[in-house]
């Protein structure tokens, strides 16, 4: 019998119906839970596209759900076992097949983006979470961006960082922190960057008008004050960032540590419940992938502004080591995992 025939510009979605992929089925350090197997390859649906992953960023908040901590998490993936199976949000690959509705990309398309399931061969995601990969990166390069660079990209906005202002990365060397260094400086802003001794001049390569060693110096001691504090690590008490925070400053709260039950929501609560009676403004912000935005990353890396620090490179057999490297909270740039 003869082979049927695709619709014109769809391809023949390959007939092997399994991939590899980290999968957990309970929560619990990586090494315990996480394991590599072979599962049924994602359906692709209308409108989604089926990517073939060539490489997924590793999040602190991939690491959350695979611990399942903090407790209250486990109310929005899954009370017993986490809902995906598969680890994993940044990616960057090839389209290998798009849903009869996409029309923004075409098979053999290089794209980034901020979807689900990213630590397996292939992943399916809905067209708008992804974007042209900048054509001067890797692909493990690009997928180290999207969670990262969205969450920078956001706060930079949510704060109004422009030409003049002064902003401080409290944890200016790690993932959003690096990212952040680099998109004030963009934005014109004169930029302070907290990190370890070991970091400095990198903080300092990345564009940091300053650079203060937090093992040498408590910079909510000094003298300056600043327009915009970005904490991603939460190692000095608000009212510490609040003393060097400028009168009518804002203070971005994005670190995801805090106890094992709440997280961070109890210090997120006291710094809503602070700017209601105080002329400087605490905000906890949230992101979204779309199109849109990670073409502004693309934009801003094509544009020789943005460039991801990539700490290591782990292989997919290898995703609990690559988690544990990120779970020490002491990574320099990104971890990426190559598929």
């Amino acid at each position: 019998m003869a082979a049927s025939t695709p619709a014109a510009g769809r391809p023949v979605v390959p007939s092997t119906r399994t991939m590899r992929a980290a999968v957990q089925d309970r929560y619990g350090p990586p090494r315990e839970v996480l394991g590599l197997r072979d599962i049924d390859k994602p359906e692709i649906g209308d409108d989604d596209v089926l990517v073939r992953v060539r490489a997924a960023g590793v999040n602190p908040a991939d690491l959350a759900i695979t611990r399942g901590r903090p407790a209250m998490l486990r109310a929005m993936v899954g009370m017993r076992r986490p809902k995906p199976a598969v680890r994993g949000q940044d990616l960057a690959g090839v389209v290998e097949a798009v849903g009869a509705n996409v029309k923004l990309f075409s098979p053999g398309d290089e794209v980034f983006g901020e979807g689900t399931s990213s630590y397996a061969e292939y992943t399916c995601v809905p067209q708008g979470v992804l974007a042209p990969k900048p054509a001067g990166l890797t692909f493990e390069q690009a997928a180290a961006v999207p969670m990262a660079g969205l969450t920078a990209l956001c706060g930079m906005r949510v704060a109004n960082v422009r030409p003049g202002k002064r902003v401080l990365v409290n944890g200016a060397s790690g993932g959003v922190g690096h990212f952040a260094v680099q998109i004030a400086k963009a934005l014109g802003a004169e930029v302070t960057g907290v990190c370890s001794g070991r970091n400095v001049e990198l903080v300092r390569s990345l564009g940091a008008d300053h650079v203060i060693d937090y093992t040498r110096e408590d910079f909510t001691r000094g003298a300056q004050r600043y327009d915009v504090i970005l904490d991603n690590v939460a190692n000095r008490s608000l009212r510490a960032l609040r003393r060097v925070l400028a009168p009518r400053g804002v203070l971005l709260l994005n670190s995801v540590n805090g106890g094992r039950v709440l997280g961070p929501l109890p210090r997120m609560a006291r710094g809503r419940l602070l700017s209601v009676f105080s002329r400087q403004t605490i905000r906890v912000f949230s992101i979204a992938s779309t199109t849109k935005d990670m073409v502004a990353l693309k934009d801003l890396i094509d544009g020789g502004e943005l460039t991801p620090v990539i700490e290591g490179a782990y292989p997919l057999a290898e995703a609990a080591a690559a988690l544990d490297r990120v779970a020490t909270g002491h990574v320099a740039g990104k971890v990426v995992i190559t598929v």
